[in-house]
């Protein structure tokens, strides 16, 4: 005789998560036999375990125990709060703002049987009713769809429901995730959402969330929403309530106690995207790297200098979050991208491309803005700044978070094109105008990229920038007696060391010149007259020079004075300065909103090691240069130090020569008419004397 016993009574624990580590413990203890009449409840504490077992917090040898563990885990891991520069307090590596969805998938059933085809002794275990109807799509979900592997010998208890075995169960719901990760926690979100599950609140501060009066039973839960860090969501699990208690690290009472208030310590695998943007002076503008151009390594950097007129190449390597299921699947995912002022884009030359690797070697797709994945838009601020926007469309997303071209496997974990790098290529040219900001201070361009999951209702940002240097030459032209023509003098400007004439224009409000362009015919070149100032000196104000060395020579100059011997050489050369740049001067943070060990950006020491990016801790530039191989202290522009070397050029007095011209000419005609006299007065006399004699 085959007889049934409803007890919700053996809480056996289910912990289904493939390779996902919980730890559960014990509010309450109770002796067998189990209290129908109550209700359960669970706890789920969210920490960052993968960080702290990197920072040496956490033993991942750690056994989970039946018994609440306050020293040994919340202890250790909640640390003491801290202000978030966000403006809330965390507390250790407590993860605020998941949410985990539950639905009961089974009663819990005692079955007894005295006598069965296989078995000739009196039968007893505990079974797992699921309901045919409303647990169709959950057993599908494990492969187990019309029954498959139920306990049959049950079958005629309730013809509404599948009996199943705990182990059934166990292996099953391992196999479905090893087999595709993705698809199962898709089924499984997707089922509680049409079913009536809830969600729980989302974790808070502590990182603690908690759903309470519970029907006994068998849970499904499924982490259905993850802040910006969590790059993997937890697999979804199966737990019963109550549980029977479990041996661990700091119990010994296991499988002798019932647990109504259970609580977990579920993993999640944590990180956020990364973002960096650098620039280099385009090849054919003289640039100095050799290598590939489509090299991420090329000639890259957080820092770099051009001249005037230059084109300027820019990228922004990004890795994409994990895309895992539905729940983390991007809704948004937006590059803006904001150039100083003096700095113009090349509209449509935006190209964006996927690599399965961070060296950016294995291309898995290229676009580009004509494909429809993303579109690029222009404006100006208030400020004058240029501002492009690179926004995925709807089908870029789609392909983001569902294409096949990079997790094609058996099992997949991942989807689309999680945990991706890419690459956004682009141009911008230097303009030459007084925009620009020469010497130190730098000409900043910042990119801010704002995302957001499909379960999340808020948005999440990462930032970085880069700087352009740019210089200059302030000469000074004097005339020795101070009378000289400012407008008679010529100079030439060669930059010796990529082989080019300096072209420029005279901007005649300001008297300064700005580079416009570059020329190897020396028939082309600028030549560059000193603009007279109202202290009556002769001003060669040239802006718009990257660091190299320039040969200035004299090639005409005012009647009467003398042009120098030689060129003169000015070497304008760039260092690394000893701060940091401090990007968050200017950016409005949202990147730590959820991660308290992110929270302190220590801006009196530039210590910026606690945050989340990479990339942030690069120096800027500062510049020095000598004139004719001595070492001069640069003069600044507009409040920016560093930015032009001075030199001044005297013209002296050329020597006179001998006199050749009216006091000579006097001379010889008084000499002349004497002569003339002499000679007139001997022949009167001689003719005198003729006449005598005659």
């Amino acid at each position: 005789m085959k007889s049934i016993k409803k007890l919700f009574a053996m809480g056996l624990a289910v912990m289904m998560a493939l390779s996902i580590p919980f730890s559960v413990s014990a509010a309450e203890l109770e002796d067998a036999p189990i209290d129908e009449s109550r209700t359960g409840s669970l706890t789920i504490y969210k920490y960052d375990l993968t960080n702290a077992e990197k920072d040496g917090v956490w033993d991942s040898s750690y056994v989970s125990t039946g018994v609440f563990d306050q020293t040994g885990v919340n202890d250790v891991l909640g640390g003491s709060g801290a202000a978030l520069g966000n403006g809330e307090t965390g507390y250790g590596y407590a993860i605020k703002g998941v949410e985990f969805s539950y639905i009961q998938v089974a009663d819990i059933v005692q079955f007894s049987e005295s006598e069965n085809d296989s078995r000739n002794d009196s039968h007893v275990e505990v079974l797992y009713a699921i309901d045919k109807t409303k647990g169709a799509d959950f057993l599908k979900a494990l492969n187990l769809a019309d029954g498959a592997q139920r306990y049959t010998n049950a079958d005629a208890l309730d013809e509404a429901k599948y009996f199943y075995q705990s182990d059934v169960l166990i292996d099953a719901l391992a196999a479905a995730l090893e087999s595709n990760s993705t698809v199962v926690k898709n089924a499984l979100e997707a089922y509680i959402s049409a079913n009536g599950g809830a969600a729980m609140p989302l974790t808070d501060s502590y990182g603690k969330t908690k759903a309470e009066n519970l029907n006994l039973g068998l849970y499904l839960v499924v982490e259905t929403k993850v802040p910006e860090m969590a790059v993997s969501t937890t697999d979804p699990f199966l737990v019963s309530v109550p549980m029977t208690s479990v041996n661990g690290t700091n119990a010994t009472d296991g499988g002798t106690r019932w647990i109504y208030d259970i609580t977990l310590y579920p993993k999640n695998l944590t990180g956020i995207p990364s973002l960096e943007k650098t620039l280099r002076e385009n090849k054919n503008d003289t640039g100095k790297h050799q290598g590939s151009a489509s090299s991420i390594t090329d000639g890259y950097a957080h820092t770099g200098t051009a001249s005037a007129g230059d084109t300027i190449d820019y990228q922004i390597i990004s890795t994409l979050p994990s895309i895992t299921s539905e729940s983390t699947y991007l809704s948004c995912y937006t590059f803006v991208d904001t150039l100083s002022k003096g700095l113009t884009y090349n509209k449509g030359d935006v190209v964006l491309e996927f690599f399965t690797d961070d060296a950016c070697t294995d291309s898995v797709a290229k676009w580009t803005e004509a494909d429809g994945k993303f579109t690029v838009a222009y404006n100006t601020t208030d400020s004058g700044e240029s501002v492009m926007t690179i926004e995925m469309t709807a089908a870029g997303l789609t392909e983001i978070n569902t294409s096949k071209a990079v997790y094609s496997g058996a099992s997949m974990v991942n989807s689309g094109y999680s945990d991706c790098t890419v690459r956004i290529t682009y141009a911008a040219k230097m303009d030459s105008s007084k925009d620009l900001v020469f010497g130190d201070k730098g000409n900043d361009n910042k990119v801010v990229l704002t995302w957001k999951r499909s379960s999340q209702n808020y948005y999440d940002t990462l930032v970085d920038d880069c700087h352009v240097f740019s210089y200059g030459i302030d000469l000074t032209k004097l005339f020795s007696d101070g009378k000289g023509d400012f407008s008679k003098v010529e100079f030439l400007i060669q930059n010796k060391t990529d082989n080019y004439f300096v072209k420029a224009e005279l901007n005649e409000d300001e008297g300064v010149y700005y580079v416009v362009d570059h020329v190897t015919d020396k028939a082309d070149a600028t030549h560059f007259v000193p603009v007279k100032t109202a202290d009556s000196k002769g001003k060669i104000i040239l802006k718009g020079l990257e660091d190299d060395t320039y040969t200035m020579t004299e090639v005409r100059t005012d009647s009467g004075y003398v042009m120098l011997k030689q060129s003169i050489d000015v070497v304008i050369s760039k260092t690394e300065t000893t701060g940091l740049c401090d990007i968050y001067e200017s950016d409005v943070l949202g990147l730590i909103q959820n991660d308290p060990r992110y929270a302190e950006i220590i801006k009196d020491t530039g210590d910026l090691k606690n945050m989340p990016q990479k990339h942030l801790e690069h120096k800027l530039m500062t510049a020095s240069a000598t004139v004719g191989g001595k070492k001069v202290n640069m003069v600044e522009d507009n409040g920016s130090v560093n930015a032009e070397a001075p030199l001044t050029v005297v013209n002296t007095r050329g020597f006179d020569l001998p006199k050749t011209g009216d006091h000579g000419t006097w001379m010889y005609s008084i000499g002349g008419v004497l002569l003339m006299a002499v000679a007139a007065s001997a022949m009167f006399f001689a003719l005198r004397k003729k006449g005598s004699v005659n």
